[in-house]
C-alpha cells in the first residue's frame, strides 16, 4: 500500500474508481478523519462544469425550459443550463446552451456567479450567467432531450422559486442572486431595469 496522503485534515490511505462513464467519476476512498477515526468517503467527480444561464428578452420576459429529469423522475422548469469540459471557457459552455435549448444568442453577457453545487459527495461547480440583448434563432436541443419552453417576466420567475415550484439549484441561485444584486445596484443599469420592471 502506497503512503497516505492528505486532502486539508483528512488523511486517504487509499482511493480506486469504483465506477466511470464519459459524464462522472466514483471514487471510493478509505480515509481517517480529522478526529483520527477510521473510515470511508466517496466522492463523485463531474467531468463537465455546469453553467446555467438567466436571458432576459427587451420586453422583460425569460425563457425558461421544461423537461423531464431522470435521477428525480419528475418534470422540471428550468432557466437554461448544462455543462461544458471543465478545459472551456464557461462563457463559451453558457453561449451554447443557450442557443442549444432556446435558439436565443445574446450581444451582453454578464457573470453572475459561481457555486459548489453539492460540496459533500461531489466536486461539481457552477457559473451562471446572465444575458440580455437577444437576438432569437432556431433552437437545437441534443436528440435525447424533450424540452418544452415557456415565457415569465422576473417576478414571476422569483415566485416560483419561492414557492417551489422551481427546485432546481442553479435557477435558484441565479434567480435569487440576480434580484439582490439588481436591488444593490450591483448590475449594469439595462440589465437592472429589465428586472426591475417585470
Amino acid at each position: 500500500m502506497s503512503e497516505p496522503w492528505r486532502v486539508g485534515p483528512w488523511q486517504v490511505r487509499s482511493t480506486r474508481i469504483a465506477y466511470e462513464n464519459a459524464w462522472i467519476t466514483l471514487s471510493h476512498h478509505e480515509v481517517t478523519h480529522p478526529n483520527g477515526a477510521p473510515g470511508i468517503y466517496g466522492v463523485v467527480g463531474f467531468r463537465n462544469r455546469a453553467v446555467g444561464v438567466l436571458p432576459i428578452r427587451d420586453d422583460g420576459l425569460i425563457p425558461l425550459v421544461g423537461q423531464h429529469r431522470f435521477p428525480l423522475d419528475r418534470f422540471s422548469w428550468e432557466l437554461p443550463e448544462g455543462g461544458g469540459p471543465l478545459d472551456e471557457a464557461p462563457l463559451a459552455a453558457a453561449r451554447r446552451e443557450l442557443s442549444e435549448e432556446t435558439g436565443y444568442t445574446a450581444h451582453h453577457w454578464h457573470e453572475l456567479m459561481a457555486f459548489d453545487v453539492s460540496n459533500s459527495v461531489t466536486d461539481e461547480t457552477a457559473v451562471g450567467f446572465l444575458a440580455w440583448g437577444l437576438k432569437p434563432g432556431r433552437a437545437a436541443p441534443e436528440d435525447s432531450e424533450e424540452l418544452k419552453v415557456n415565457y415569465v417576466d422576473f417576478p414571476q420567475l422569483l415566485s416560483m422559486c419561492l414557492d417551489g415550484t422551481i427546485r432546481d439549484s442553479l435557477t435558484l441561485v441565479m434567480t435569487l442572486t440576480a434580484g439582490q444584486r439588481a436591488q444593490r445596484g450591483e448590475l449594469p443599469p439595462a440589465v437592472s431595469r429589465l428586472i426591475e420592471a417585470g
